[in-house]
């Protein structure tokens, strides 16, 4: 009975971990991207459109965002009207549609690009290169198991095919030659460094 209750205890443990992990890191990129002038969804779709090699489909889009077509469309109505993106029609089958990126939005994605990178370099710091391979295996470990929840007929195999995160050269493919070693970006880690973690903590659960 003891061991069943430890075990309890442990998974209502992690259960919290994860969410509290997910809230931190999500008040982390509010802070770096507000100042870039850009908001988490905003930067996500831009640089998912990099990574496909500047155009993807609003379906893809809402898959990799986990998000319904719905509310993609309408974030994408925005970013349209911010000139952050554009509509276009494929000229083989108009019914078909892709997003491509503007010069403004290419111009807001790199100093983003940098700062955001540099914040979670520092989140994940602690940690050695074999502690997040594992980390990594944990966590699709985890994610598919969830989606198995949601869905018992999901296509775990098919899943893993089109995850951004599963593509061999996704720094490449997102990022290119953006350097984490740019004024803003160490600007930004030192200002970082002198919020404590009870302050930071603080302003999360305010």
């Amino acid at each position: 009975m003891a061991t069943s209750s430890k075990s309890q205890d442990l998974v209502l443990k992690l259960w919290f971990l994860l969410h509290q992990v997910r809230d931190v890191i999500m008040a982390g990129e509010d802070q770096v991207f507000s100042e870039q002038k850009l908001t988490t969804e905003r930067y996500l779709v831009l640089a998912i459109t990099k990574s496909s090699s500047g155009h993807v489909r609003p379906a893809d889009l809402a898959r990799w965002l986990g998000r319904s077509p719905n509310s993609v469309s309408m974030l994408v109505d925005r970013m349209v009207r911010a000139g952050l993106i554009r509509r276009v029609r494929n000229r083989g089958d108009r019914r078909a549609l892709h997003l491509i990126m503007t010069s403004k939005g290419e111009v807001a994605l790199a100093p983003a690009t940098a700062v955001s990178l540099a914040f979670i370099q520092n989140v994940l710091s602690p940690l050695s290169h074999e502690d997040k391979q594992t980390l990594a295996r944990l966590l699709e470990t985890t994610k598919h198991q969830a989606y198995q929840c949601l869905n018992h007929g999901v296509d775990i195999e098919e899943l893993e095919g089109g995850d951004i995160t599963n593509h061999p050269d996704l720094m490449n493919r997102l990022f290119g030659n953006v350097s984490t070693s740019t004024p803003e970006a160490g600007h930004r880690s030192r200002r970082t460094k002198r919020i404590s973690a009870r302050q930071f903590a603080s302003n999360i659960l305010a």
